[in-house]
């Protein structure tokens, strides 16, 4: 096991995770800090006393005030350095609009690093090279807002040309997105055949991002793929691509 974190370290990447996410568990803190429940309870306490208005949801978590924000954190060399592999591998990546949004964040994230950093983190990027997709093709643009489309419910129309050659208008309802072999893959209800079928982003020739909403399904990614695993032989990513 890991050497513990001197506390400082360990309240500061607290406010992190506090930050990062809607609500967070004692356990979930504990785990990743290696430490005890009974630790994790002081440190908000402290926390607490120094002025950071935690919520305690009572049976569920802690979480930060709505609306509070904490300044800036710093990062090490060795997470700037992670960042900066992430986006050469970002770039690579085939959805356009990832790669715009992506650039645009990591400027941000940039700008807060120190002087010397970014010294460093510019050498890094020109000695590091992803050789995937070296000719840096963009087959599709619409990951980004199908990510927004599930989170907020939305009812998506598509056009699609599927891999049989087949075009199709389709009115979706977007649930979770994947990535195979380069491809990204979205999983939705089709209302045409009353079911849920994979779509490749790389094969929607239009979309479109409607004013209605749709009920959210009562289910997990992991419970879905799991069905798919016990009605078929084989891995998902085959009988899931016919639309």
């Amino acid at each position: 096991m890991a050497a513990e974190k001197p506390r400082l370290a360990r309240l500061t990447a607290m406010l992190t995770q506090l930050q990062a996410g809607k609500i967070v568990t004692a356990k979930e803190i504990a785990d990743r800090h290696r430490v005890s429940i009974r630790t994790i309870y002081r440190d908000i306490r402290t926390l607490e006393e120094s002025g950071i208005p935690i919520v305690t949801i009572e049976g569920k978590g802690f979480s930060i005030m709505e609306g509070y924000k904490i300044p800036p954190v710093l990062f090490t060399q060795e997470e700037a350095n992670a960042l900066i592999t992430a986006e050469q591998l970002v770039k690579n990546n085939k959805d356009h609009s990832l790669t715009t949004q992506f650039e645009s964040a990591i400027t941000k994230i940039k700008a807060v690093l120190k002087y010397n950093q970014r010294d460093k983190t510019a050498f890094l990027s020109s000695r590091l090279q992803v050789r995937d997709n070296f000719e840096k093709n963009k087959t599709s643009n619409y990951l980004i807002q199908l990510q927004s489309t599930i989170t907020n419910y939305q009812l998506v129309r598509i056009n699609y040309f599927s891999l049989e050659k087949t075009r199709s208008n389709r009115e979706i309802e977007p649930f979770a997105l994947y990535t195979t072999q380069e491809n990204w893959i979205l999983i939705a209800f089709c209302r045409l055949r009353n079911d849920f079928r994979a779509f490749r982003l790389d094969c929607i020739l239009q979309m479109e991002v409607l004013s209605a909403n749709f009920k959210p399904h009562d289910m997990t990614l992991e419970e879905y793929l799991e069905k798919c695993r016990k009605n078929y032989s084989n891995t998902p990513d085959i009988p899931m691509s016919k639309a």
